[in-house]
C-alpha cells in the first residue's frame, strides 16, 4: 500500500497547482490501479476519491513513506549481493552497520557495497532479479 501512497504524495508535490478535482481523480487513478479488486466499491466512488485525506503522513511528515522505498531498494540490493557473495555482503553489512549515523546515508550505502541510486535503471535492474528469485521458489 505504501508505495502508491508514495506515488500520489509524489504526484502532489510535482504537481502544486493541481486543483482539488484532480488529486480526487489521481488518488481514485491509482486507488483504482493498485487497490484489491476483489472488493466491489459500486456506489463508493466519492468515498474513495477523499479517502486519500486520511494519510496522515501526507499532513504531518510529508515524503515519510520515501524512506521505506530508501531502505527496501537497499535491502534489495544487500539481498541480491548476499546471492552473489554472501561472505563479502555480511562483511559489507557490517562495515556499513558500524557507521551508524556517522556519515551519509550515501555513504552507509557504498560502505556496503551498494548504491545511492534510485534511477529508473537501478530499479529495473532490482526488479529484474527480484522476479527470477521469485520465479525460482518452489511453488
Amino acid at each position: 500500500m505504501e508505495l502508491w501512497w508514495n506515488q500520489f504524495q509524489h504526484w502532489m508535490y510535482e504537481n502544486p497547482n493541481h486543483t482539488s478535482q484532480e488529486r480526487n481523480e489521481k488518488y481514485m487513478e491509482l486507488s483504482s490501479t493498485y487497490d484489491s479488486s476483489f472488493v466491489d466499491w459500486t456506489g463508493q466512488e466519492e468515498w474513495i476519491q477523499h479517502n486519500w485525506q486520511l494519510i496522515l503522513h501526507i499532513f504531518e511528515v510529508p515524503f515519510y513513506y520515501i524512506e521505506y522505498v530508501i531502505a527496501q531498494l537497499g535491502a534489495i540490493q544487500m539481498y541480491r549481493q548476499y546471492r552473489e557473495n554472501p561472505e563479502q555482503a555480511l562483511e559489507n553489512y557490517n562495515r556499513a552497520l558500524s557507521l551508524g549515523s556517522s556519515v551519509s546515508l550515501a555513504e552507509v550505502y557504498s560502505a556496503a557495497g551498494i548504491h545511492f541510486d534510485f534511477s529508473e535503471t537501478m530499479i529495473k535492474g532490482l526488479m529484474d532479479f527480484i522476479s527470477i528469485e521469485l520465479e525460482s521458489l518452489p511453488e
